[in-house]
């Protein structure tokens, strides 16, 4: 065999090993769920909504498969025979009414690792249950309370405010490199927010409560909390949609 042909057949191997290192799965990897849609559980009821336009936003990524619980049969999505059935959780609902055993349930779904993302109207649901107020990171009050003796006035909201979006937080992966944006949304006020939240989001609206978005981890889940999302003027828009998207891949993993 000659020196070129030696060479050649050598590189060629060389080739064939490189190519053979690069197609092996990385330590950790699992290769098997790697395109696999994101299963979403979407809880609603208690509160009307743009069915249509709020269900489009889903639709129109790929990477999920989703299914619609409403209340007041949602609460059964949350016994443990259920939970391999979903990834992720997403409360778009107004609830009241709940049991021992489905709160029991709930919080126990999230602490063992499911992922949370609680948007817009939620922050309202089971006033009469303070472990919601620390699983979602806040709580927009119906009516008056008192805490520690203090008497804590109702939250308000206002529809069609046009306001601006700040970024708190562009390393973080729900709002990585995004810039600040406006919406056409509703604003809640004078709304509860845990100090122990990391704030993602931020208006300076004087309607608003300045905290509109932030995470936590509650057990060995994820939780993102987002106030935006009334209606179409905001379904529609494209940031309000990658910050939804983005706060759905990052709690599923």
């Amino acid at each position: 065999m000659s020196t070129t042909m030696k060479f050649l057949a050598y590189f060629g191997l060389v080739i064939m090993l490189g190519l053979f290192i690069i197609s092996q799965p990385v330590q950790g990897q699992n290769t098997e769920s790697t395109n696999k849609p994101i299963r979403l559980l979407i809880i609603t009821g208690g509160h009307d909504f743009e069915k249509q336009q709020f269900f489009k936003m889903f639709e129109d990524n790929k990477s999920f498969t989703f299914t619609v619980a409403e209340h007041p049969n949602a609460l059964a999505k949350f016994k443990p025979s259920e939970w391999n059935s979903y990834d992720v959780i997403v409360l778009y609902d107004m609830w009241q009414e709940i049991d021992n055993e489905s709160k029991t349930n709930f919080l126990n779904c999230i602490k063992s690792g499911k992922g949370l993302v609680a948007l817009h109207h939620c922050l309202a649901s089971y006033q009469n249950w303070d472990e919601y107020f620390k699983l979602i990171g806040g709580r927009y009050n119906l009516e008056k309370r008192i805490l520690n003796g203090q008497e804590i006035q109702p939250s308000v909201y206002k529809h069609d405010v046009k306001f601006k979006v700040h970024i708190v937080d562009k390393k973080h992966p729900v709002t990585l490199n995004m810039a600040d944006f406006e919406v056409l949304d509703e604003t809640y006020g004078n709304f509860e927010v845990l100090p122990t939240v990391h704030v993602l989001l931020t208006t300076d609206e004087p309607t608003s409560t300045r905290q509109i978005a932030w995470t936590h981890q509650y057990g060995k889940g994820k939780v993102v909390y987002i106030q935006l999302g009334h209606d179409h003027n905001t379904f529609e828009n494209l940031n309000y949609r990658a910050i939804l998207y983005k706060a759905i891949n990052w709690v599923s993993n």
